[in-house]
């Protein structure tokens, strides 16, 4: 049986515990009651923060709504499904229909005078559109911008045609400038041939005179015609051992006349073939062989080769004259620019523009007083299986230094 001492200190210290239990309960309340009160704070401040985000998105979805609206492009927002999500105002009035929700490439097909390009649309009523794309990866959406290039489009054709009229207008006066020198030497001639105190040999030599002008004049229309052509390629497959045959016969009598000295050297495949005008290739050679006749100053010497390089055929003419000198070797090529005083200024005009008709480019390599030397490229077609290179001697006149690609 236990003492009485013994219970009353069991339940002084059962009490003790209890009390202390109850003081760290409070305490833990207290803890817990604080900790709900923060979390109640930032859930309210947060919902609160959130609310404003939602808030400021929804301003700037509308803000950007409204911009979309107001751009003077079309803005097309495309699916992975080929369907319209999203399309402004300028896109709908540029189309002429409800855009959203259709397919694209049927709206196109409805829409469209002719088929789309890259980059450009072409409308039934005769408007043009830019087309720009952007792909969304992770939205796995198309953004395609639409730009109204009509009326830019209009002032190009304006400013092409006012640009053709002013060349036409240039054309005609120069010509008729070059050919009042002749036809004036030609009425000059023949009035001499009226006169009955004209002997046999002054008739000849006046027919002769008046013949050279016609021909004068006749040639000098004939270029401003070639250049007015240009474009109208022929086109025949042909050999190049025949255009070198054709070449070398039609420059050696115009050197010997000249007095000069013609060379002419080829390194070619066997039956490497060139499609073209051939007659048009042979004439724009003689037309650099002629300026190199008309600007030496002394006994003249004019090499021609011919090479290939790769599937390009190499034309080079080479020339001991005066040179060119580089501040104008930029426009020599220009239409009816010319240093002589007799000059047309169409004779390398149609040498380039003969070259580039025929899909390759003429090069100039020139210092003043060291002569110059055109190079012309042309693409050769395609060789046969079976052909080889024959050893034939000779080389290109390599240029020195590239001034005019056309």
């Amino acid at each position: 049986m236990l003492e009485p001492n013994a219970d009353k200190k069991q339940l002084e210290q059962a009490f003790e515990t209890f009390s202390r239990m109850s003081a760290e309960l409070d305490a833990s309340y207290q803890a817990l009651q604080d900790r709900i009160g923060r979390l109640t704070d930032e859930l309210v401040e947060a919902r609160s923060q959130r609310i404003k985000e939602l808030a400021e998105k929804e301003r700037l979805a509308n803000r950007l709504a409204l911009l979309m609206d107001e751009l003077p492009g079309g803005v097309v927002v495309i699916g992975g499904d080929g369907a319209v999500r999203q399309a402004n105002q300028a896109a709908t009035t540029f189309l002429g229909c409800s855009l959203v929700s259709k397919n694209w490439q049927a709206v196109l097909s409805e829409s469209l005078a002719q088929a789309p390009s890259a980059s450009e649309l072409v409308l039934k009523d005769g408007r043009r559109l830019s087309l720009n794309r952007q792909y969304l990866r992770d939205a796995e959406e198309e953004v395609i911008l639409l730009t109204d290039l009509t009326q830019a489009h209009e002032l190009q054709e304006a400013a092409n045609r006012e640009q053709r009229l002013a060349a036409l207008g240039e054309m005609v006066a120069r010509l008729a400038h070059q050919i009042r020198t002749p036809l004036s030497s030609a009425l000059l001639f023949a009035g001499h041939l009226g006169h009955a105190s004209v002997n046999a040999e002054q008739r000849e030599r006046v027919t002769k005179k008046m013949i050279a002008s016609l021909r004068h004049m006749e040639s000098l229309v004939d270029g401003m015609l070639s250049f007015v052509r240009g474009g109208r390629v022929v086109s025949r497959m042909f050999f190049v051992e025949s255009l070198a045959l054709d070449l070398a016969q039609a420059i050696e009598p115009i050197m010997t006349e000249a007095g000069g000295v013609f060379e002419c050297r080829k390194d070619v495949p066997a039956r490497v073939r060139l499609a073209g005008d051939k007659e048009a290739i042979v004439s724009a050679v003689l037309n650099l062989v002629d300026n190199a006749k008309m600007m030496a100053t002394g006994n003249l010497t004019l090499t021609l080769d011919l090479a290939v390089d790769k599937d390009k055929l190499l034309i080079s003419v080479a020339d001991n004259g005066p040179g060119i000198p580089e501040a104008i070797q930029d426009r020599v090529f220009d239409p009816f620019y010319t240093t002589r005083e007799k000059g047309t200024g169409i004779g390398l005009a149609v040498v380039a523009m003969t070259v580039r008709d025929h899909k390759g480019r003429i090069r100039l390599a020139s210092v003043e007083g060291e002569g110059c030397c055109f190079t012309i490229e042309l693409p050769l077609l395609p060789q046969a299986e079976g052909q080889h290179k024959l050893p034939l001697a000779g080389a290109v006149v390599a240029p020195v230094d590239i001034t005019q690609a056309i």
